[in-house]
Formats: structure tokens, sequence, C-alpha cells
């Protein structure tokens, strides 16, 4: 029997040059018939699509490239998280509000991610090593961002289109904060339904990432049904967090203008 190529602990392969070539034509192929699915159902993102799977491509080959530099060095790896952290929040900013106030999504952001990735790393239940944290923290961080961009637009919506009810709780002696929580408070809520969603059926319907990445990794299905259990807790925390945080920025005026009172 000739050599082990590596194939059992990588789902894709790129070790020759065909390996190469054929994802690219995978991953084009993919983004194209996105694009073309966007376009075809007037959804009006075709291109952002290809954008994002462009970027996507040299982002992730960079970082291919670097990590073994990064996981090699602590304070690399703290700049890393701290970038991760920063283009995270100017990512909500931007879709949540474009080009006013978007910093302001730092706040959601790290105040769900940071505390529950310390206390994790604190806990010991997480290895702490460069190698085991950045991966951890960037799923943190990554759902942080996505819980604060679904609160954010959710809660300014609401506060849009039902300004009505808004207006009616002022009238009732209601300040502006407590107004704006008694109409948006449900509709930020809704920003932790796929969390909520991916935990009920996680085995059932989905391997998520940090399952599978462990299992490629050496241990064993339980021990990855572990790191898993720990990470989908600690989203339910993350996402909780974020969104609490950005329907508190709202009310308080800190994002967006919803009608508060001048006099």
């Amino acid at each position: 029997m000739g050599p082990a190529t590596g194939s059992g602990s990588s789902l894709v392969s790129v070790g020759s040059t065909a390996d190469v070539v054929r994802l690219v034509l995978v991953v084009t192929l993919l983004a194209l018939a996105a694009a073309a699915v966007h376009r075809w159902g007037g959804l009006g993102h075709s291109g952002a699509t290809l954008t994002a799977a462009a970027r996507a491509t040299v982002q992730l080959g960079v970082v291919g490239l670097l990590i073994a530099a990064v996981l090699g060095s602590w304070w690399l790896t703290l700049a890393f998280v701290a970038l991760m952290l920063g283009v995270a929040s100017l990512t909500a900013g931007r879709r949540v509000l474009p080009g006013r106030g978007t910093w302001w999504a730092a706040a959601p952001v790290c105040i769900g991610a940071v505390p529950v990735g310390v206390a994790l790393a604190a806990s010991g239940v997480i290895p702490l090593r460069p190698v085991a944290l950045v991966p951890i923290l960037g799923i943190l961080i990554g759902n942080a961002m996505t819980a604060t961009t679904l609160a954010g637009k959710r809660t300014l919506d609401a506060l849009t289109t039902r300004h009505g009810e808004f207006e009616a709780g002022q009238s009732i002696g209601l300040v502006d904060r407590d107004a704006a929580l008694l109409v948006a408070r449900e509709d930020a809520a809704l920003a932790l339904v796929p969390g909520m969603d991916q935990t009920r059926t996680v085995g059932l319907v989905t391997l998520p990432g940090a399952f599978v990445g462990t299992l490629l990794g050496g241990a064993t299905p339980l021990e990855a049904a572990a790191v898993q259990l720990v990470v989908l807790a600690a989203l339910l925390l993350v996402q909780a967090l974020a969104v609490v945080a950005m329907l508190e920025l709202v009310a308080r005026g800190r994002i967006g203008d919803y009608g508060r009172r001048t006099d």
C-alpha cells in the first residue's frame, strides 16, 4: 500500500494542482449559480454574492498561509482576535445603519463574545492554547455579529413600521426608552430564533463545524460532541447578550433615530 495522502483527515483535498483547480472551479460555479438565482428571483444581491465569494476566497487563502505564524505567538493571536472583533463590528454596523453609528455596533459584538470567550478559557473546558481558542472565539464573534445585525435591523424596522405605537407609549407618559422597548422587544428577540433552532436540532439536522472540525482533528466522537455542546451553550449566551445590548442601544437613541422627543 502507498503512503497516506491525508485524505482521511481532510474533507477537501488541496494536495495537488488538480485538487486546487477542481476546488476553484466548484467554488466559482457555486458562486455564479447563487448570483444567477439572486438575479432570477429579483433579490437584488447578485453582485454582492460574487463579491462575497471572492473576498472569502482571498481572505481564507491569506489566513491559511498565515495561521501557523499567528498561532505560534500569543501576541499575534490576540491581534488576530482584535482584528476579528473589529471586522465583525464594522460589518454589523454597516448592515444595521450604513454610514451612521457604525462603531456603536462594536458594543453588542464585544459584550456578547468577549465575556463568554474569557469565561470558557478561564473554566479550563477549552485548552488555553491559540490553536484551540482562535476557532472557538471566531465562532463566538461570528454569531455575535449575526445576532447584532439581525436585532438591530428588526428593532429599527419595528420602530419605523409601528411608529404610531411608539407615539402612543409616549402619550401615556412612557419615556422614550420604555416606549421603544415596548414596541421593539419582540421583534429584536426574533434574532435569537436561528441559534435556538440550531441548538434544538443539532445532531438530527446538522453536524456543526466545531463537531466536524474536532472529529477531523483526531478526537473521539464523544469528545467532539462535548466540544460542540459547549459551543452551542456558549452561543445561546453570546446571542442573548448581543441582542439585549443592541436593543438597548437603539432604545436609548445611540443607533438610529425613531422620533425621540426633542422638547
